[in-house]
């Protein structure tokens, strides 16, 4: 309970009057309420609301709409007003009125207050007139202001207060929630030709018949100058605030640039009605599925092969297709490359798959953006897939290096890759994040090795350390917190006193005024305890909030952790002889590994142990080995 000693005017049925000194520059005093001026910045206006409210005033009547756009310019557009009406009149904040208002409940998003029902003891007012014990409501204009010298100065739901003032029963609600930023949209791209498509139509002649033998456009055929794509300009998103009113800027929408977008035979192109990807030639469309690279080019086909009797070394700007041989020392480059025949030189590709459908011998295919497809035996050769998949039957004395590889039988191969599959592995040396092996063994002289690539993440112990030390800190205070608030309210005189104010509040019990004058007097015996208890209560709560952030906190490091180190695993179903499976630690990227020469490749896979953990060595049995991430804190 609390003394309602109003003010003289109030007891009179007077209106309250403004403050008397004038309000803060940036609100404005007119005949029909209190103005807030739009022409100032924002910060400085919410200065003036916050010096306001600090100074014991709040806002009868109040627009909380209207003052969150005024703000914070949340909520609809105002069409140019230089001031705008937030409220009826600033009041003063009494102190009687004060006392009713309790801290709210913060969390990282959201504030909660429990509401109940309070009441003002009986007072009697200076003219002798007494005031019997009354129920006390609270006001939501107040419960802004209040809710502003608590740092909440965002996101409150009023109509939720409201209903709950209301309700008058004992109630927790959500009373108020940040606003996470509106992402964007991001920038792309839209057909704008309706020859992009093939059509299988039967195609129409001039003359209007139909010939049944032809297709509409089985091929798209562009003519040069046709504009295929326009680019569809990003539109930023909104910011959010939390519930200090702290800005929470929007990630930015992803940019595109079209002329990225632009391959052989084509050009990105400002016009007046915006950007546009046009054809330059005469052509078939030609887009690359790792790039989305757009280009207007011819495809060859040649059934002669590649040598230096027929073509030299090729140097091309599209796809290639051969049905001959590739022979020794010829250079083929292009992109999306496939070889019907034999392969003995080196393959050059920029990007798209590299198929070939029968062996590579003594020669090489690299392929800096796609997948490379071997149907047959690859043979003393290097083979490399800078960003795609290697797949091959049978291997022998080869070095591969992919994202992924997938090898039916490999013998005396040194392997690496984000992810290996290797059905028949014989005195090989194989590296990757994730391998999985069904039947490994050594081959003849040479041995099995299996390296599984971890990722060396220690650069977060520290930050992890730190957290936990603290936790630790903060769950001893909490702990001693809550030891102390059970002493207190264990004391005979504390515990008879909460006993009669529970029954109180909860109109258990009634008193008589000679009763309410003893309470009184008890209450007076434990103030200082109540006091005590109160500080206890607070700190507490606050010591609560800090080890649910900290906690918080240390969960999202160690995900962080987790996602850094990524997966390692190394499952190996049998092994046929002696095989040795241990950790290669690795810092930056394992592309970087990955694009190493072969002779170094080889002699890193090879080489002796540096560091890593030994995880089988043995000349039989089988290993399923996952990395495990540290675990989260308990909540």
């Amino acid at each position: 309970m609390v003394h309602d000693v109003a003010p003289a005017a109030l007891a009179a049925g007077q209106e309250p009057q403004a403050p008397g000194p004038g309000l803060p520059l940036g609100l404005l005093k007119r005949a029909d309420g209190i103005y807030i001026d739009l022409g100032m910045p924002a910060p400085a206006l919410a200065a003036a609301v916050g010096h306001l409210f600090g100074s014991g005033w709040f806002l009868a009547g109040l627009d909380y709409p209207a003052l969150i756009k005024a703000l914070y310019g949340v909520g609809p557009d105002l069409g140019g007003l230089q001031a705008l009406r937030l409220a009826a009149a600033a009041l003063p904040f009494a102190p009687e009125r004060l006392a009713l208002y309790q801290p709210p409940r913060m969390s990282l998003t959201y504030a909660e207050y429990y509401f109940q029902p309070l009441y003002f003891e009986e007072v009697t007012l200076p003219d002798g007139t007494l005031l019997p014990e009354r129920p006390a409501r609270l006001d939501s204009d107040e419960f802004v202001a209040w809710m502003w010298t608590q740092g909440v100065r965002f996101g409150i739901d009023v109509a939720a207060v409201r209903m709950a003032l209301a309700g008058g029963k004992a109630e927790r609600i959500t009373f108020a929630s940040d606003l996470a930023p509106a992402p964007g949209r991001d920038a792309a791209v839209i057909e704008v030709s309706a020859a992009l498509h093939r059509s299988d139509a039967p195609k129409a002649r001039a003359d209007g018949r139909i010939d049944l033998q032809s297709f509409q456009n089985r091929f798209p055929q562009i003519k040069a100058g046709v504009r295929l794509l326009k680019k569809q300009e990003a539109v930023p998103g909104l910011p959010g605030f939390d519930l200090a009113g702290r800005r929470t800027e929007p990630p930015p929408p992803r940019e595109l640039t079209l002329a990225l977008l632009a391959g052989e035979g084509t050009e990105a192109r400002r016009c007046e009605d915006g950007e546009y990807l046009l054809s330059t030639r005469d052509g078939f469309l030609s887009v690359d599925a790792k790039s989305n690279r757009v280009a207007v080019t011819d495809k060859i086909v040649s059934l002669e092969g590649v040598s230096g009797r027929t073509t030299g070394n090729l140097q091309l700007a599209g796809a290639y297709e051969e049905y001959g041989d590739v022979q020794e020392q010829r250079e083929l480059t292009g992109s999306d490359i496939t070889v019907h025949g034999d392969v003995y030189g080196n393959i050059h590709s920029r990007g798209g798959a590299v198929r070939l459908g029968r062996n590579l011998v003594g020669g090489s295919v690299h392929n800096a953006a796609g997948e490379i497809r071997i149907a047959g035996v690859a043979s003393n050769a290097v083979i490399h897939a800078a960003d795609g998949a290697v797949s091959v039957r049978r291997a022998e004395n080869c070095v591969i290096s992919a994202t992924r590889v997938q090898v039916d039988e490999a013998s005396n191969c040194e392997i690496i890759g984000d992810e290996v599959r290797v059905t028949l592995a014989e005195g090989c040396a194989i590296a990757g994040r994730n391998v999985e092996v069904e039947s490994a063994g050594p081959r003849r002289r040479t041995e099995m090795v299996i390296h599984v690539l971890v990722k060396d993440v220690t650069q977060f112990d520290r930050q992890i350390a730190e957290l936990e030390l603290r936790l630790a800190a903060f769950a001893q205070a909490n702990a001693d917190g809550e030891r102390e608030i059970a002493r207190l309210s264990a004391l005979p005189d504390v515990r008879r006193y909460l006993a009669l104010a529970a029954k109180l509040r909860t109109q258990e019990l009634l008193l008589t005024a000679e009763q309410g004058q003893h309470l009184r007097k008890i209450a007076a015996a434990v103030a200082a305890e109540m006091q005590a208890l109160t500080r206890q209560k607070q700190d507490l709560q606050v010591g609560l909030t800090q080890h649910k952030l900290l906690r918080d906190r240390l969960a999202q490091l160690l995900a962080q952790q987790a996602e850094a180190a990524g997966v390692a695993r190394c499952g190996l179903h049998l092994a046929t002889g002696e095989t040795v499976v241990r950790t290669l630690p690795f810092t930056g990227e394992a592309a970087l590994l990955r694009q190493l020469p072969a002779r170094e490749l080889k002699q890193r896979l090879r080489g002796s142990a540096n560091g890593g953990q030994l995880l089988f060595a043995d000349s039989a049995g089988s290993l399923d080995w996952h990395l495990q991430p540290r675990p989260r804190p308990a909540p």
